[in-house]
């Protein structure tokens, strides 16, 4: 007998950015820990078919997955939390959903009826939804956006029509502001959203608040005397770090909640090492200065899987880190000294990026990071552009650079493969998703991955230039890391130095709360060892 699906649908209301990702896989983690499984599902309702072409600035950053998906950046917390590996089909779009039924009547599939958004639409979402969850306790479906939106509406009534087939619960998250006149939790905003929501044919279940001080008795009262929801299923989701709110939901006993409400058993739930991981977070007894270089630095969540993969790393050394992130465009114009930028830093990341601008002042800062024995690590563009100021300035090869910076140079470090010159399709050039590499046996990457083979994502189009390896290697670069043809340079690294340590790949992507990723973990030991030794 085929097990039966149940389905969590969360919203949002009154405005964006209030959480209901985090709030999606805290719920989650709390129903894995009662031995349950489940799928989560993003609902993105923008005309992209995906993220890949999205600006980081408008966006936040571009998540790529193990299968080359390139998803919202909301994927890459369902991943940390959940501790899965997601695919594509775990993040759908209005342009995704849209292409497909057209594609389909384009074959005739719907035997010259005519297409709309009711039923065809709104049953292609359902179909989606079915056999994303097929074989799962439960699917929990994020629906992106805020509820009012017209974007939003095919997919709310999708969640509609399935509530009248299946077993659905429904979950609002919603504002309650604290005004500073009156001193007083608000919850106007949370009725209006709540009646909007009914407007479209759905009562929510459960209503999460999100506030800035724990939810008072008295507001839970009248929320649920306005908004037709028991008091008990009034859940406070108030400030704290992102991965306390687990803890905060375990305590308002949540996952207990949607199980009685499926008639299903309770199977206990440990959050042990969670906790030590959250108590990593909070016991500090250190603190360290990362700088990091980049140029979407105006949006902090242009790097935000970097930002966490330091948390994760963090928390195993109980310390605190300051992030500084430096305008790498201000170095090559020399508006901001570069000694004084790097003054006081304990370490150095230069991250993935794509375009010229700013990578000047990148390898500046590199430099400085290698001639001053700073703690340095290099991601996919960083890895790149150490390539190019090794060439220039340990090689002699001045004009050394990148065809991506100048694609004249007559010295093309780093260079676009031949197989993918013939290809103009946005985003088709770029190598995505997971590839293998083979370490160095007694290298720096070897030691800190414990061993010789593994797997990393990508999300790029230019490699090292086969034609220069000799050269730089004879100088004293090491490529310690390689594709298992030995064609492709994954990893490099030099002797000498405290930490100096670059990959092609993205391992921002993998790092996890309860498995930091090793390659931070080695670049926060070394801020470490750089500041207190």
């Amino acid at each position: 007998m085929e097990k039966k699906t149940q389905y969590i649908f969360i919203t949002g209301g009154v405005m964006s950015g209030l959480g209901k990702g985090i709030l999606t896989v805290s719920i989650g983690k709390l129903l894995q820990a009662q031995n349950y499984s489940i799928a989560p599902l993003k609902i993105d309702p923008y005309l992209n078919i995906d993220a890949g072409t999205m600006n980081p600035l408008e966006h936040g950053e571009v998540f790529v997955l193990d299968d080359g998906g390139e998803v919202d950046m909301d994927l890459g917390n369902y991943e940390r939390f959940l501790e899965m590996t997601l695919s594509i089909q775990n993040n759908l779009t209005t342009g995704k959903i849209y292409k497909h039924v057209i594609d389909k009547e384009r074959k005739g599939d719907y035997l010259g009826k005519t297409v709309q958004i009711i039923p065809h639409i709104t049953c292609a979402i359902q179909d989606h939804i079915k056999k994303i969850g097929k074989g799962k306790d439960f699917v929990l479906i994020e629906v992106g956006g805020t509820v009012g939106d017209i974007e939003s509406i095919p997919f709310l009534e999708a969640a509609r029509e399935l509530s009248v087939t299946e077993d659905v619960y429904f979950i609002h998250l919603v504002l309650v502001p604290t005004l500073d006149v009156v001193g007083e939790q608000k919850t106007k905003p949370a009725q209006h959203s709540v009646r909007i929501l009914g407007n479209i044919g759905i009562r929510p279940n459960m209503i999460v608040c999100r506030c800035k001080d724990p939810l008072i008795n008295r507001t839970k009262r009248k929320i649920s005397l306005f908004c037709g929801v028991k008091e008990e299923d009034v859940i406070s989701d108030h400030d704290a770090n992102i991965y306390e709110l687990p803890l905060i939901l375990k305590e308002q006993k949540i996952a207990e909640k949607i199980i009685n409400h499926f008639d299903m058993k309770h199977n206990g739930s440990e959050l042990n090492a969670w906790t030590s991981f959250v108590n990593g977070l909070k016991n500090i007894d250190k603190k360290i200065t990362i700088a990091m270089t980049g140029k979407y630095t105006q949006l902090h969540d242009s790097y935000v899987s970097i930002n966490e993969a330091l948390n994760h790393a963090r928390s195993r050394y109980t310390c605190e880190i300051e992030i500084k992130f430096i305008e790498t465009t201000h170095i090559e114009n020399n508006t901001i000294d570069l000694k004084t930028a790097l003054k006081d830093v304990d370490a150095l990341i230069v991250p993935g990026g794509f375009g010229s601008r700013g990578t000047e002042g990148k390898i500046r800062c590199i430099k400085y990071a290698r001639e001053n024995n700073i703690p340095f690590l290099g991601l996919c563009l960083g890895f790149q552009l150490a390539c190019v100021e090794f060439a220039r300035n340990v090689c002699n090869l001045k004009d050394a650079t990148s065809t991506e910076i100048n694609p004249d140079t007559k010295i093309p470090i780093i260079n676009i493969m031949a197989s993918q010159k013939k290809i103009d399709t946005m985003g088709a050039t770029m190598r995505l998703g997971a590839w293998p590499a083979n370490l160095k046996k007694g290298s720096l990457a070897e030691k800190l991955y414990g061993k010789t083979e593994i797997s990393e994502r990508h999300r790029h189009r230019y490699e090292v230039n086969n034609s220069y390896v000799s050269k730089l290697e004879k100088n004293g670069l090491i490529f310690s890391g390689k594709s298992p043809d030995q064609k492709l340079m994954e990893f490099l690294e030099l002797d000498n130095h405290p930490y100096f340590i670059a990959t092609q790949a993205h391992p921002e992507l993998k790092s996890k709360p309860l498995t930091p990723h090793p390659l931070f973990l080695g670049l926060v030991e070394a801020a470490i060892k750089k500041r207190y030794n």
